[in-house]
């Protein structure tokens, strides 16, 4: 008796796909890749390629949302001018504050910044998957981190140009960062210099970069807008229907904002999502509130009908389109840095590089099975050279430090374990190129929640802090506190340390001390040694 046609087209299917897995497990590329070795099948590396991609696809609106938030390179120059209508030489030019209104070319500029750096986030993590599916085969994939691309936008160039680093000098700063991280990488110093700053601080300050993110997913500009500014208190709820352009201050409707409850339910859909384990959780949420805020003629839309509007929906309803870097590619400029906020830009960037990439890519490796007795991995060493050139290539581009992205575990959870896994999610970045109108009209309402989910993630390293030791739980929380609270990665790093250092000084002097008694002791007694065999040599002689 047959069986049902389901049954016998799932049997026919799992016969073939199991010889497609044979024949490339025993071509040139499959011992290349060392899939019998690994013991996985070249589907099984496809399908933890997709879930990979499907997890961390969400970097592509937000790294590009956050680094537009710096303004990129545009400047006073692209505002549109006061009384435009009137002849240029009568024409009023605008001041600074136009950068910080709802200026039309400025706008305009913004948008064109961010639809290159959608490319441009695109691009970096096909390059960089695809260098480190190929040259060291391992299933990790790479694209610009977050907490690195938050300290560019906020701390280093400022909200729309307002810090004290140009947009120039702070891609130059990350080329440099990049290119101490290769020579780290080729001397095989990486991980020692990881090593050498305190565990409870390194953990601290991973969970304030989350702490930080998770307040930036919470106000208004970029964000759900739940968060906003108070001249009393500092900050307070807002989502208010109606705020002021400029400071961004409540001016009536507490919690009436149409695009704050559509973001809440994006939130809670991508919760929901993330609690019950779902694959690619984050992108639940964000598409729905995204799809929400593309119909026209709601109050929630992204399209209102103003010049800029109607000219994002026109640009929007190409949906496939490729473009073209236009403005962030190639603006590298060492010409600032005499001013010593680079060199403490460089220093932070590369002590959170040391920290979060190599941190991470130990942390897969432990969960992928790849570390031997010695704690070292197969493919170590190319890995951390395809890490630190990636982020060389993407300072050129016009973004952040790339970095071995934690999302790979969704990948290694179902069976990934050689590059092609890391392949495939290149292809899949590749794929996304070609949809660039879509990316680049992904609301700040939409994003805000992953960022909070993302701060979620980060903070469970408080759990492994030696809360119970003062000296270690003091600076770890100042680190973890001062990160999100002066709007500064720098700051809390630097005055954890400073503490940590402060509360060890004694440990330092007594330890330092008892050497040195040590040592005289030691002396005390050669110094003996030598006196008694001079002593006895005239008696020899006799």
């Amino acid at each position: 008796m047959g069986g049902s046609p389901c049954t016998t087209v799932s049997a026919s299917c799992r016969r073939a796909e199991s010889a497609l897995n044979r024949a490339v497990a025993e071509s040139p590329t499959g011992r290349y890749f060392k899939l019998d070795a690994r013991k996985t099948s070249f589907t099984k590396e496809l399908r933890a390629g997709l879930s990979t991609f499907l997890t961390m696809a969400y970097i592509i609106s937000v790294n590009a949302a956050i680094l537009t938030d710096s303004g990129g390179p545009c400047t006073v120059h692209d505002c549109t001018p006061h009384h435009p209508h009137l002849p240029a030489a009568n024409r009023t030019l605008p001041g600074p504050e136009c950068k910080f209104q709802s200026n039309p070319g400025y706008l305009q500029c913004l948008s064109r910044t961010r639809s290159d750096l959608v490319v441009a986030t695109v691009a970096i993590a096909i390059i960089g998957s695809l260098s480190m599916g190929s040259f060291a085969n391992l299933p990790f994939a790479l694209a610009p981190g977050m907490g690195s691309n938050a300290y560019f936008a906020y701390n280093m160039v400022g909200f729309h140009g307002s810090g004290p680093v140009p947009y120039g000098t702070a891609l130059a700063a990350i080329m440099l960062e990049g290119g101490i991280f290769l020579a780290l990488s080729v001397l095989g110093l990486r991980s020692k210099l990881a090593r050498i700053i305190p565990r409870n601080i390194r953990l601290a300050s991973a969970a304030g970069i989350g702490f930080f993110l998770a307040f930036t997913g919470l106000q208004g500009s970029q964000g759900v807008g739940l968060i906003g500014p108070s001249s009393s208190t500092l900050v307070k709820i807002t989502a208010c229907a109606r705020t002021d352009p400029t400071t961004g201050e409540c001016l009536g409707g507490t919690l009436q904002s149409p695009t704050f409850w559509l973001g809440a339910l994006g939130f809670v859909i991508a919760a929901i999502c993330l609690a019950n384990d779902v694959k690619g959780s984050m992108i639940y949420g964000i598409v729905f509130v995204t799809l929400v805020s593309w119909i026209r003629g709601t109050s929630v839309t992204i399209f209102p009908d103003s010049p800029i509007g109607n000219a994002n929906y026109e640009y929007f309803k190409k949906v496939v389109d490729f473009h073209l870097i236009k403005s962030t590619a190639g603006k590298i400029s060492f010409s600032g840095f005499n001013r010593s906020e680079v060199w403490i830009a460089v220093i932070t960037l590369l002590y959170v590089d040391v920290l979060d990439t190599t941190g991470s890519m130990y942390s897969m490796a432990q969960y992928g099975g790849f570390v031997d007795d010695n704690g070292r991995f197969e493919g170590e060493y190319r890995a951390f050279i395809v890490d630190a050139s990636s982020t060389i290539v993407g300072s050129a581009l016009g973004t952040t430090t790339v970095t071995t992205f934690l999302e790979s575990t969704a990948g290694l959870r179902e069976g990934g374990r050689t590059g092609i896994t890391a392949i495939t999610v290149g292809v899949f970045f590749f794929l996304s190129l070609f949809f660039t109108p879509l990316f680049t009209n992904v609301p700040p309402w939409a994003v805000g929640p992953s960022l909070v989910l993302v701060g979620v993630l980060m903070s469970k390293m408080v759990m492994d802090i030696e809360w119970s030791k003062m000296k270690e739980a003091v600076p770890a929380f100042l680190t973890m506190m001062l990160i999100p609270l002066t709007y500064s990665i720098a700051n809390g790093i630097i005055a954890g340390l400073a503490v940590y250092l402060i509360l060890h000084l004694y440990d330092y002097v007594v330890e330092g001390w008892k050497w040195v008694m040590k040592m005289r002791k030691m002396m005390n007694e050669a110094q003996n040694q030598v006196s008694a065999a001079s002593a006895e040599v005239p008696s020899t002689a006799v």
